[in-house]
Protein backbone atom coordinates (compact mmCIF):
# COMPACT_ATOMS: atom_id res chain seq x y z
CA UNK A 1 0.00 0.00 0.00
CA UNK A 2 1.37 3.41 -0.99
CA UNK A 3 0.14 6.57 0.75
CA UNK A 4 2.13 9.05 -1.33
CA UNK A 5 -0.99 10.34 -3.13
CA UNK A 6 -2.52 11.31 0.25
CA UNK A 7 0.46 13.43 1.33
CA UNK A 8 -0.72 16.78 -0.03
CA UNK A 9 1.43 19.14 2.04
CA UNK A 10 5.13 19.72 2.46
CA UNK A 11 6.31 20.51 5.97
CA UNK A 12 9.70 21.74 7.15
CA UNK A 13 11.33 19.64 9.88
CA UNK A 14 13.07 21.70 12.59
CA UNK A 15 15.11 19.96 15.29
CA UNK A 16 16.79 21.28 18.44
CA UNK A 17 20.54 20.83 18.24
CA UNK A 18 23.20 21.52 20.83
CA UNK A 19 26.73 22.62 19.95
CA UNK A 20 29.75 23.61 22.00
CA UNK A 21 30.13 27.37 22.25
CA UNK A 22 33.93 27.24 22.48
CA UNK A 23 33.95 28.54 26.06
CA UNK A 24 33.02 25.35 27.92
CA UNK A 25 29.29 25.80 27.49
CA UNK A 26 26.73 24.85 24.93
CA UNK A 27 24.33 26.65 22.63
CA UNK A 28 20.94 25.29 21.67
CA UNK A 29 19.14 26.25 18.48
CA UNK A 30 16.42 25.00 16.18
CA UNK A 31 17.91 23.89 12.86
CA UNK A 32 16.01 23.07 9.70
CA UNK A 33 16.67 19.41 8.86
CA UNK A 34 14.72 19.21 5.60
CA UNK A 35 11.22 18.86 4.18
CA UNK A 36 8.76 15.98 4.33
CA UNK A 37 5.56 15.27 2.41
CA UNK A 38 2.67 15.01 4.88
CA UNK A 39 -1.05 14.79 5.48
CA UNK A 40 -2.31 16.81 8.45
CA UNK A 41 -5.57 15.81 10.17
CA UNK A 42 -7.30 16.58 13.41
CA UNK A 43 -7.36 13.57 15.74
CA UNK A 44 -10.55 11.72 16.56
CA UNK A 45 -12.35 12.41 19.83
CA UNK A 46 -11.08 9.12 21.27
CA UNK A 47 -7.47 10.01 20.35
CA UNK A 48 -7.86 13.40 22.03
CA UNK A 49 -9.36 11.80 25.13
CA UNK A 50 -6.54 9.27 25.37
CA UNK A 51 -3.97 12.08 25.10
CA UNK A 52 -5.74 14.09 27.82
CA UNK A 53 -5.78 11.06 30.13
CA UNK A 54 -2.00 10.81 29.84
CA UNK A 55 -1.50 14.54 30.35
CA UNK A 56 -0.55 15.23 26.73
CA UNK A 57 -1.98 17.60 24.14
CA UNK A 58 -2.81 16.08 20.77
CA UNK A 59 -4.37 18.60 18.39
CA UNK A 60 -3.18 17.23 15.03
CA UNK A 61 -2.14 13.93 13.49
CA UNK A 62 0.52 14.16 10.80
CA UNK A 63 0.90 11.19 8.45
CA UNK A 64 4.32 10.70 6.85
CA UNK A 65 6.21 8.25 4.68
CA UNK A 66 7.58 5.30 6.69
CA UNK A 67 11.19 6.48 6.37
CA UNK A 68 10.55 10.15 7.26
CA UNK A 69 13.15 11.48 9.71
CA UNK A 70 10.73 13.02 12.22
CA UNK A 71 11.26 12.59 15.95
CA UNK A 72 9.65 13.49 19.25
CA UNK A 73 10.45 17.14 20.03
CA UNK A 74 10.77 18.21 16.39
CA UNK A 75 8.75 21.09 14.98
CA UNK A 76 6.89 20.68 11.70
CA UNK A 77 6.25 23.98 9.95
CA UNK A 78 4.14 24.87 6.96
CA UNK A 79 1.20 26.95 5.77
CA UNK A 80 1.57 29.30 8.75
CA UNK A 81 1.35 26.48 11.30
CA UNK A 82 3.92 25.22 13.79
CA UNK A 83 3.28 21.70 15.07
CA UNK A 84 5.33 20.34 17.99
CA UNK A 85 5.80 16.57 17.70
CA UNK A 86 4.71 14.83 20.93
CA UNK A 87 5.24 11.25 19.73
CA UNK A 88 5.83 9.23 16.57
CA UNK A 89 4.23 5.85 15.97
CA UNK A 90 4.20 3.35 13.13
CA UNK A 91 1.87 0.48 12.32
CA UNK A 92 3.17 -3.08 12.38
CA UNK A 93 3.68 -2.92 8.60
CA UNK A 94 5.91 -0.14 7.20
CA UNK A 95 3.08 1.71 5.42
CA UNK A 96 3.35 5.12 7.12
CA UNK A 97 4.51 6.95 10.24
CA UNK A 98 2.15 9.05 12.32
CA UNK A 99 3.33 12.02 14.35
CA UNK A 100 0.99 13.06 17.14
CA UNK A 101 1.41 16.82 17.40
CA UNK A 102 0.31 19.93 19.23
CA UNK A 103 -0.40 23.09 17.28
CA UNK A 104 1.52 25.98 18.81
CA UNK A 105 0.36 29.53 18.32
CA UNK A 106 2.35 32.69 18.75
CA UNK A 107 1.06 35.20 21.25
CA UNK A 108 -0.23 38.46 19.82
CA UNK A 109 1.87 41.29 21.26
CA UNK A 110 -0.69 43.90 20.15
CA UNK A 111 -3.41 42.71 22.54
Amino acid sequence: MDITHLLTRVLEVWRTTTTDDGYGGQETALVRRGDVPAKVDQPSASEQLLAQQTGARHTHSVYLLPDADVRRGDELRGDGQVLRVRSVVAPSGPVYRKAECELTEEEDDDV
